[in-house]
């Protein structure tokens, strides 16, 4: 049913379709079918809402518009029920026909090949096409026309994920061994913060994958083939090897197909070939070996996009047999990296089972030597255990990383694993994509140039109405032209054609001429399109009924010898030989800066102007030149990376002049030298070679995506951190591959998108550096944690270990240990990795990946700040045991003295240098100030309700006792702030490092 719901503004109206709601084939369908009909000028549904608007010229009625939808809706449901030449069989069912059984088709350069050739290869016909028994004979044989779809983590898969971690697996056994040994409390408690850990972990990072999930593009579902001498739409998944495809504008190619009819067809090849200029596409066979996909003019890929003419191409592959599944077998084969910090979390957590296992073991045995009893020591060895592990050290990093990937969705960065916004602040070499990543994809005048006067577009204001010339340059670049332009209510235009048309109407546009206007007062008559042997393009229009007016546009070569005349202060006067010189000078300069250039020219004739051909004695007008714009922002952004000790390296399908020019303009080197690579060396470089190249070159041209992902393993190979960005189908085997891939949101595609760790949703490429910043703070506030981690975890152990080898009894039990680290270690902690990024965060150079979390200079630090808290809780204990003997009330006071202690170190920690005592203070972190109130009043809290005091084995305390446990705290505070001078700490401890405790 198609209900008329909103039709007062003449040409514009809204229908509701009931059919349409939640139905995305129907959606793009409706959009592509209606948007042919000459009377409609725009149309957009939806599928949420069922409504579809469509803008329409105003001599049609609303009724009329509404009648082409019906129809459109009823072809729909035929299409849907029947397919195009039969039913649908059991073996036409796509989901039945599974393409990995499929046999393997035959592989062979069809571009070398003549088009009578490939047809008769595959038993088909140009006019015909296959017969309905020879394309189902085919569908079974080789399989349906889909790609396998890429692996992406399951739920499953991401909650298995966050239990993978070497603490987290320390903690497990600690609860194991403590439910063998009775202490079912204490394996309830340790148990509760790992699945706190994974709960956390598991939201974050599952969140995001349904986000970037959300933004995928529906695959065109129908395509136009020619079966038993007709044309028809069939399913794409349906299309086989031998089907003749019929190829128009604004149609996605379903198949890798060759050419065998073009009718002046161009192709935009970007997402497989990082071309940004739609290729002009012809039959004639491609001789040569090895041929770049870019260069086989004769052939057409799965995935590209149509831009402009009509042509016929035999299918000569389909589903992972095409380009793009060869490309997605390489996105399949690519293995991920293990960020930095998953690295150097596993190697703490390596260094803290070889330092638990020696304590506990060294503790068990002098207890069993002392006479104590064999369950009483294992306890003991148990608590240590525990003692050794910080059960926030999961925690924090796994919750810090998430918080960091919400601070990102707030700028449009959506990060799919928690490991990915740290990665890419340890990047120390970041490869750009040039086409959709660092341009944009589309193209943008940037000079205009006549024998009088040159013009850099942008930077001056354009009046076309003061230079005679220049207006009619402008005005005959819109009438030569095929875009089709509508304006919107609210005054908008909308541009629709090649990226190159439609950069001369928008040209036009912003130079305030009336294009719409322009092109009813000149009225089209005939248009002559570019063909294989003519690189020009023109149209006749009518003047008035005495005169025509040829509007031609083309290779400037080619022009200036079909001009004879030129424009001079509104008069027409002889083009000269200098002239032509002229223009032939500063043709090869425009080409020389990697723009695309096209001259421009008329001329007038009399209605009874007789002969076909009237593209002579014309009138030069200029040249236009233009160029797939840098992204704003672009150049400003490769200086900040470079400020932040970042490598830049380009990649593109261009060539190498191209590419060069681009490179240059980006300044993408860090030193003066720019060093560009072609791909074609490439292939003899040994993977050694490549590796040691790969860290001096800056730009790669005319690679391939096994070249890019090369170049990602070589740099890798080299001992770099790698991240890698693009939009395209060609640049997701190196998005997986790098460790940190980030991907466009709008303009990328879905493959590349489902590969990438951290997609940019509004494709803005300066958010990248927000990501880096964010990434190196999170870094460093979580080594900021870890080292407040084990500087406190280390003290329990001392105080621990001391107690029982002096025979001083249990300081703290097992559940006391429990306890402490959790009101002292996860919020504490947590704290301080929400601390400020420093001011020069971006002024640091990367750090080396293989740099220990906490490096060697640090552990003097950690001992001896753990030494202070552990001497004042073994005074504060010993003033206990004198007073109140071995038990509970001296245990309460060592326990509540190490906490407080504990919680007053946090502070310390928030600075490596900066004091309470230095003058220069650090910005407040109301995080830290509320973890640490909240801290203390849980603990108070659990000495004043009886139920918590009794579990814990805590007593009340006194004013004498509050006294020393305040005092035992305060001290060792003061003492770690007043003695935070690293060269102290290297004469202390000269010959400590980590690595002595990781051997």
């Amino acid at each position: 049913m198609i209900q008329a719901i909103h039709m007062r503004v003449k040409g514009r109206a809204r229908y509701k379709v009931h059919r349409l709601f939640r139905s995305l084939s129907l959606e793009r369908y409706l959009e592509r079918s209606l948007a042919s009909y000459p009377e409609i000028l725009s149309v957009s549904a939806n599928s949420l809402t069922s409504n579809i608007l469509v803008y329409f010229k105003p001599e049609n009625s609303w009724y009329h518009i509404g009648l082409l939808i019906d129809q459109a809706v009823k072809d729909y449901q035929k299409i849907s029920s029947l397919s195009p030449t039969q039913k649908p069989s059991k073996s036409l069912k796509p989901q039945k026909l599974a393409v990995n059984n499929a046999q393997d088709q035959k592989i062979a350069n069809w571009h070398s090949m003549t088009a009578d050739r490939v047809i008769d290869t595959f038993n088909t016909s140009k006019i015909s096409g296959l017969s309905s028994e020879f394309a189902t004979i085919n569908l079974t044989k080789y399989g349906s026309n889909v790609l396998s779809t890429i692996p992406t983590r399951s739920p499953g898969n991401i909650l298995i994920d966050q239990f993978k971690s070497l603490p987290v697996a320390l903690l497990g056994a600690a609860a194991g061994i403590a439910i063998i040994t009775g202490g079912v409390v204490d394996a309830v408690v340790i148990m509760g913060v790992v699945g706190l850990n994974a709960a956390i972990g598991y939201i974050t990072e599952s969140q995001s994958a349904r986000i970037i999930q959300s933004l995928q593009n529906r695959e065109q579902i129908l395509t136009w083939v020619v079966r038993e001498n007709q044309q028809v739409e069939i399913p794409t998944e349906n299309v086989v090897v031998g089907d003749v495809l019929f190829l128009k504008p604004g149609s996605y190619i379903a198949a890798d197909a060759r050419l065998i009819e073009t009718d002046n067809l161009s192709v935009d090849e970007s997402p497989l070939t990082g071309e940004s200029i739609p290729t002009t596409k012809t039959t004639a066979p491609v001789s040569g070996e090895n041929i770049p996909l870019a260069d086989r003019l004769n052939m057409v890929y799965k995935g590209t996009f149509v831009t402009s003419g009509q042509g016929l191409a035999v299918v000569v592959a389909t589903g992972k047999f095409t380009e793009m599944g060869k490309i997605q077998q390489l996105v399949n084969e690519s293995t991920s990296i293990e960020t930095p910090l998953e690295r150097q979390l596993d190697q703490v957590g390596s260094q803290l089972v070889l330092v638990g296992m020696g304590i506990c073991g060294f503790v068990f045995g002098l207890g069993v030597l002392r006479g104590y009893g064999l369950l009483t020591m294992m306890q003991s060895s148990i608590s240590l255990a525990v003692a050794a592990v910080p059960e926030g050290l999961p925690t924090i990093a796994t919750t810090t990383l998430a918080l960091g990937i919400r601070e990102m969705r707030k700028n449009n960065v959506l990060v799919r694993s928690l490991s990915a916004v740290e990665a890419l602040g340890s990047v120390q070499t970041i490869c750009l994509d040039k086409t959709g990543t660092i341009t944009e994809n589309k193209m943008l005048v940037v000079e205009i140039w006549t024998i009088t006067q040159q013009i850099t577009v942008g930077s001056e204001n354009i009046n076309p109405y003061a230079n005679n010339e220049l207006l009619k340059l402008i005005h005959i670049s819109v009438l030569c032209n095929e875009s089709e332009v509508s304006q919107q209510q609210n005054g908008e235009y909308v541009v629709t054609g090649s990226s190159t048309e439609n950069a001369l109407i928008n040209l036009a546009i912003s130079a305030g001429v009336d294009v719409i206007q322009l092109r009813q007062k000149y009225a089209l008559i005939e248009t002559n399109l570019r063909s294989e042997n003519r690189n020009l393009m023109s149209t006749i229009h009518e003047i008035d009924n005495h005169h025509k007016l040829i509007a031609v546009k083309g290779n400037p070569a080619e022009m200036i010898q079909i001009c004879q005349w030129r424009l001079q202060n509104g008069q027409i006067v002889p083009l000269t030989a200098e002239n032509k010189q002229a223009i032939a000078r500063e043709n090869e300069n425009l080409a020389g800066k990697a723009l695309r250039v096209l001259g421009v020219a008329y001329s007038q004739i009399n209605h009874d102007h007789n002969g076909n051909n009237h593209e002579t004695n014309l009138i030069w007008l200029g040249l236009v030149a233009m160029t797939d714009p840098i992204r704003i922002g672009a150049k400003k952004l490769i200086g900040e990376f470079h400020q932040a000790g970042i490598d830049t390296v380009m990649m593109t399908g261009d060539q190498s002049s191209t590419a060069y020019a681009i490179a240059q303009e980006l300044e993408l080197s860090r030193n003066d030298q720019l060093e560009i690579l072609d791909a074609t060396n490439l292939d003899h470089l040994t993977p050694e070679a490549l590796t040691t190249v790969s860290d001096k070159v800056n730009v790669f041209a005319r690679i391939s995506p096994s070249n890019k992902l090369q170049i990602v393993q070589a740099l890798q190979a080299a001992g770099k951190v790698v991240a890698m960005t693009g939009d395209g189908i060609n640049d997701a085997p190196a998005l997986k591959a790098a460790q940190v891939g980030v991907a466009m949101g709008k303009g990328g595609t879905d493959v590349a998108r489902e590969v990438a760790d951290i997609v940019l949703e509004d494709d803005r490429l300066e958010t990248m550096i927000i990501a880096v910043s964010r990434g190196r703070t999170i870094y460093n506030n979580i080594r900021k944690s870890v080292h407040f981690l084990l500087s406190t975890n280390l003290s329990e152990i001392m105080v621990m270990t001391t107690a029982t080898a002096a025979g001083l009894g249990e300081p703290l039990n097992a559940i006391q240990l429990l306890w402490l680290n959790l009101v002292t270690d996860i919020f504490p902690g947590l704290s301080l990795a929400m601390e400020a990024p420093e001011p020069d965060v971006l002024s640091q150079p990367p750090r080396n990946p293989h740099e220990p979390i906490i490096k060697d200079s640090d552990f003097g630090r950690i001992i001896f700040e753990s030494a202070t808290i552990s001497v004042s809780t073994l005074a504060a204990y010993s003033y206990a045991l004198l007073r109140y003997g071995i038990g509970a009330r001296a245990s309460t006071v060592a326990c509540m003295t190490l906490i407080t202690a504990q919680l007053l170190h946090t502070i310390s920690c928030r600075s490596e240098n900066h004091s309470i005592f230095s003058q220069e203070k650090l910005p407040n972190n109301s995080y830290l100030n509320a973890a640490i109130i909240g801290s203390f009043a849980i603990q108070l809290l659990a000495v004043a309700m009886p139920p918590l005091r009794n579990l814990l084995k805590i007593t009340p305390i006194n004013i004498v006792d509050t006294a020393v446990i305040g005092g035992g705290a305060l001290l060792p505070f003061l003492v770690n702030e007043g003695t935070k001078n690293p060269a102290l700490l290297n004469q202390a401890f000269p010959n400590f490092s980590s690595t002595e405790i990781a051997t």
